[in-house]
């Protein structure tokens, strides 16, 4: 085995490569967007780094904050070229949303979020043969949020539709937690950005994705269906780029962290634009923003890689 990199913030190791640690592990949850694409294309050598802790005998269950059922996400993963030989299984957020959806019955529910994600209720006929009365706000019993209508909108041109849903006391069911992404070199706001406003104004919100525990149950359940052993927490590890969730989600589930510092905090924590090259990552900030956050992962490095 390979020894860690002697670099790192307070008390975490920056590494060069996955390989470094991977035999601690048997079982990987990866995030996607910011680990193994980037909307736009594939990682190349993070794909490789999963593929070959795979051919060690771990797991890799790749695990997302996408608002959609798994289907539209696989089909995006093969458009982007990820190779399907990088992971065993896929877990959304918006497959826990579809649970969430289907206890609520045939209560009419009000959909906020582009049009594209329409194709969340024809997966959900699909999968188990029903689907709400999809109504106006004013007609509504709950919400469904799995982000913007239009993909420029910030979340501010929603304090009416708030304000309204507050009056009634509405809940809403938020499809990805994730306040920001990176589509190639643009920044998107997400669903979660419209559920953390509610909430602060007192409102209800379900949450389906990381760093809540429901998605991460759904990801050792099918974790544990491709192992023969039951699984070990403390041989799960979750690799992602965002502290909030990824890191934060996994501490909070007893799960070990690998924090990728090229997806959300890159413009933090690699100021010269570089995120792929190691030197590049600005290590006093990285340990401003543990510091900041409290937050505590295994071990960084700037991109997956073995």
């Amino acid at each position: 085995m390979q020894q860690t990199s002697r670099a790192s913030a307070p008390g975490v190791p920056i590494l060069s490569g996955f390989g470094e640690i991977a035999d601690r592990y048997d079982v990987v949850l990866s995030d996607i967007w910011g680990v193994v694409h980037n909307g736009r294309e594939h990682f190349p050598q993070a794909c490789d780094a999963l593929r070959r802790f795979r051919e060690r005998g771990g797991t890799v269950v790749l695990v997302t904050n996408a608002p959609r059922p798994f289907p539209p996400i696989l089909e995006q993963l093969e458009m982007l070229g990820a190779p399907r030989n990088c992971f065993d299984e896929v877990v959304t957020s918006g497959d826990v949303t579809l649970r969430f959806v289907a206890a609520h019955g045939d209560k009419p529910v009000h959909h906020i979020g582009p049009p594209r994600d329409r194709t969340f209720f024809d997966i959900m006929q699909a999968q188990i043969g029903h689907r709400p009365p999809s109504v106006e706000l004013d007609a509504a019993e709950y919400v469904l949020c799995t982000g913007l209508f239009d993909d420029d909108h910030s979340p501010d041109l929603y304090a009416e539709e708030l304000a309204k849903m507050r009056a009634r006391d509405m809940e809403l069911i938020c499809a990805n937690p994730d306040l920001i992404v990176h589509v190639g070199e643009k920044e998107q706001w997400c669903a979660g950005a419209l559920a953390q406003l509610y909430e602060e104004a007192g409102g209800r919100v379900l949450q389906a994705g990381k760093p809540f525990a429901p998605i991460y149950e759904r990801a050792i359940e099918l974790a544990q269906g491709r192992r023969s052993a039951p699984i070990d927490p403390a041989r799960v590890v979750a690799i992602g780029d965002a502290i909030r969730t990824d890191v934060q989600g996994a501490m909070d589930q007893g799960f070990d962290a690998v924090f990728v510092t090229s997806g959300i905090h890159r413009d933090e924590l690699h100021p010269h634009g570089r995120p792929g090259v190691r030197g590049d990552l600005d290590i006093a900030a990285m340990g401003r923003l543990l510091e900041k956050t409290g937050v505590r992962p295994v071990a960084a490095m700037p991109a997956l890689v073995w």
